[in-house]
């Protein structure tokens, strides 16, 4: 029913998550890409998997076009992981440029495609993304996402460790953008009450959950599983409200938006549809604490995206 194309397929995100995707029975066709030849002995571990899916493995620049052509959905994990010590902006130079590669290959062959950038910086890279297609003029800003969707997941996790609760039954909206002060819990919108430091730690923790795994892997790695989990959760969103055309479908995401003046893009409850967004919802109800965080995030949000157009719009010259 869908071809789904992973960008990165073979890294530390791009593996599990292919996995995961591998066993949504909505995916017909998994294309997996990846510059790692790797990613032709993960193609074929993936391919004795009892799903659907067929699996095929793409290694070079030239094997893009076959990768993306009659795709449905492009997922782009694709760059380099985070160490100790370093942060989103760290990665900018590097992983910008993959994702413009990316993206111009995607505007070329694939235009009509739902695109998810897991990339980081996701608040630069999305803007990026969005003028690639802008310079092809494939453009429609319902169909380029960010997936910011670990926020989701680590603050629902976080506040059932603190209220001894079931996850899956919590709801934590996390609106903003995926680094550091730029995202915002809306913890009163989860249906728990938390004393002043519960709400500060929690805050801190769901803000920079990402150091607290860099840390933890001491070197290794950064927060890959977790993050093919939280991808693969969007992109199943995204399948359910398109290709299965089941209604209702919400998630967090980075988008194009006009929710905040002076922001272009923005993270908050977006409703998916057969053409992807189908509803931005506006920013939920603050309290004061959190009022002042989105007034922490939006210098930071608009020089982040500032920097991915000027960064398209440089290399392009």
């Amino acid at each position: 029913m869908a071809k789904v194309a992973v960008l990165g397929a073979a890294g530390g995100i791009g593996q599990p998550l292919s996995l995961l995707l591998k066993a949504n029975p909505l995916v017909t066709e998994l294309s997996l890409y990846d510059v790692a030849p790797s990613v032709v002995g993960v193609a074929a571990d993936l391919s004795h998997i009892s799903t659907p899916a067929k699996t095929t493995a793409y290694k070079t620049n030239e094997d893009l076009e076959a990768a993306l052509t009659g795709a449905h959905v492009v997922v782009i994990p694709a760059g380099i992981p985070r160490k100790p010590g370093m942060t989103r902006d760290d990665l900018f130079k590097i992983n910008a440029g993959i994702v413009k590669t990316l993206a111009t290959a995607a505007a070329k062959y694939c235009p009509k495609a739902f695109i998810a950038v897991i990339s980081n910086p996701v608040n630069s890279t999305v803007p990026i993304a969005a003028e690639v297609f802008k310079q092809h003029n494939v453009y429609d800003p319902k169909r380029i996402f960010g997936v910011t969707t670990l926020d989701i997941t680590r603050a629902n996790t976080f506040v059932g460790q603190v209220k001894n609760a079931d996850p899956q039954s919590i709801a934590v909206p996390v609106i903003g953008g995926h680094s550091g002060v730029t995202i915002i819990p809306i913890l009163s919108a989860s249906g728990h009450t938390f004393s002043d430091s519960e709400r500060d730690a929690l805050t801190q923790r769901i803000q920079y959950g990402g150091d607290e795994v860099v840390k933890a892997k001491d070197g290794a790695g950064s927060a890959t599983l977790s993050m093919a989990y939280a991808g693969a959760r969007f992109v199943n969103s995204l399948l359910e409200a398109s290709v299965g055309k089941k209604s209702g479908v919400k998630e967090c995401t980075f988008v194009a938006s006009s929710e905040v003046p002076g922001l272009e893009y923005f993270s908050t409850v977006v409703e998916l549809g057969p053409e992807g967004v189908s509803k931005i919802h506006p920013v939920p109800a603050l309290n004061d604490f959190e009022k002042k965080l989105l007034d922490a995030a939006i210098p930071e949000l608009k020089s982040n995206i500032a920097k991915g157009v000027e960064f398209a719009k440089a290399s392009s010259a």
